[in-house]
């Protein structure tokens, strides 16, 4: 009679069980799980990183790179562990922000039928020297570096294109010498440093 009693025991113990749902693999990678990610922007263009969610762009990632998430928000904003190379510096990391909407679990394949529609890109090269030589040389004026957030910075690039190599980054309040002028950038210097390159005149002030 114990035995028999014990038994039905189990059975219901299994049967309560059955009615529980499964957690699936699927339901943990909606919830959004920190760990390693691919970029898969689905039309195979790069990702924006930025200093905060919706914030100021501060590089990006090609499609298909791993990275490392730290924490998701509400707003579908993941924070990731972004790597970096400066000239003078080395490598490093820091925290930033990409969509989250752009991240998946597997590594997105290279269709070569994707590669067959891509329009040739021109030659960045050419555009680049056809920006400097439009460079107009000014007498030198102290600027000073206003980012779009009190607490953010503003990225000084070898030529004046978002797309090209940082080479230092400014703080609010920090002070560099205008000496060429584009119509939407300055070419800088950095009299502490010598470093030379162009800032965007938005993050900058007389």
């Amino acid at each position: 009679m114990k035995k028999r009693f014990v038994s039905m025991i189990l059975v219901l113990i299994l049967a309560i069980l059955g009615l529980l749902p499964a957690v699936t693999a699927e339901d943990q990678e909606s919830a959004g799980d920190p760990g390693y990610w691919y970029v898969n922007t689905e039309n195979g263009k790069s990702l924006n990183v930025r200093d905060a969610p919706g914030g100021e762009i501060v590089g990006s990632l090609r499609n298909g790179s791993r990275v490392h998430v730290r924490v998701y928000t509400d707003e579908n904003w993941a924070m990731i562990t972004y790597k970096y190379t400066k000239e003078g510096f080395g490598e490093g990391t820091f925290p930033a922000w990409v969509n989250r909407r752009f991240l998946s679990r597997k590594k997105p394949e290279t269709s070569a039928s994707a590669k067959k529609t891509e329009q040739p890109a021109a030659d960045p090269l050419e555009e680049l020297n056809k920006e400097f030589k439009e460079a107009v040389k000014i007498t030198p004026i102290k600027v000073t570096v206003r980012p779009s957030r009190a607490s953010g910075w503003v990225n000084m690039h070898w030529a004046p294109s978002n797309s090209t190599e940082v080479i230092a980054t400014y703080k609010a309040n920090d002070t560099l010498l205008a000496i060429r002028e584009l119509p939407n950038w300055y070419q800088v210097e950095d009299q502490d440093t010598g470093d030379v390159g162009f800032i965007s005149k938005q993050f900058l002030t007389e």
